[in-house]
């Protein structure tokens, strides 16, 4: 769905000047959003995923391992689709808590595509580059959102999400060389006098718009940061590549209806090579210290 379309439909959670500011920005944060009992029940569910990740010795196709990671110091990056590895995930996911907020970004019927729960380990954990998320998943419109889910107090020290305000409405970079190799986008195209960072108390949310430039720093802290980020899109708009998380929840229709006729937005979008290679190979040679 069109962002025009999508205005026409009253709010649901947000504010008219938190939607607002999420469409002119590109992303909006809501402190302290989620609360109890949600976060205990969330965190448990990270707990069951650290102590499966355990007998793990190299990454695989639901947990990706930091350096130095072992079964009496398990060292998490990532735990791909963890809807599909813990029921609790999947019942917040689709609980109107997010659906219903969702639905006031991309109109009232939503659809979830994929998603990642970074765990980010404490004391040296790797930068992501800047980059755009829909030319890893191009869709038929620049509906999709991604909604990030603070576990727990992020401070800037610990590698919050970073973004470059507007950004949004600005052109689409490719994110891939011609290996395969995700390398983001150059940092000289990126002005760090305008980077904001999205820190936050446990429970705070951010709803970044697919087009909008982000990345992340290095986790410098003693503490884990652990972030949920599921990815939803409006009902009418569908997905033209594979998706790189799979998931067979992908597609389901989380709130409203499915859609009839699809939505086109007629902006170009780069697509993904034929085969990506794992970004942090290559990340890890020339992995950035700024955000």
């Amino acid at each position: 769905m069109l962002a025009e379309k999508i205005l026409e439909y009253p709010t649901n959670v947000l504010t008219d000047a938190q939607r607002a500011e999420y469409f002119d920005k590109g992303f909006v944060v809501l402190p302290k959003y989620v609360k109890e009992p949600w976060l205990g029940r969330l965190r448990a569910a990270l707990h069951d995923l650290l102590e499966r990740s355990k007998g793990i010795k190299q990454s695989d196709g639901v947990f990706v391992l930091e350096a130095g990671h072992s079964a009496e110091t398990p060292r998490l990056h990532r735990v791909n689709s963890p809807q599909d590895h813990h029921p609790t995930f999947w019942e917040f996911m689709t609980d109107p808590i997010l659906t219903d907020l969702v639905a006031d970004v991309v109109g009232p019927d939503v659809k979830f595509h994929h998603a990642k729960l970074n765990v980010k380990s404490e004391k040296g954990t790797q930068s992501f580059k800047w980059h755009q998320d829909i030319p890893g998943w191009p869709h038929t419109d620049f509906s999709p959102v991604t909604v990030g889910i603070y576990l727990e107090d992020c401070g800037p020290e610990q590698g919050p999400l970073a973004f470059v305000p507007g950004s949004h409405n600005g052109p689409l970079y490719p994110s891939y060389d011609d290996d395969g190799y995700f390398v983001g986008i150059p940092d000289d195209l990126v002005n760090q006098d305008e980077i904001e960072l999205a820190v936050g108390e446990a429970g705070t949310v951010v709803m970044l718009n697919c087009r909008v430039i982000h990345g992340s720093g290095i986790n410098r802290s003693d503490r884990p940061r652990p972030l949920l980020l599921p990815v939803y899109s409006s009902a009418d708009s569908f997905a033209y590549t594979s998706s790189p998380i799979p998931s067979p929840r992908c597609g389901e229709i989380v709130r409203g209806s499915p859609a009839r006729f699809a939505s086109f937005d007629l902006r170009p979008c780069p697509v993904p090579p034929p085969v990506r290679r794992n970004p942090w190979a290559r990340q890890a040679e020339t992995a950035v210290q700024a955000y």
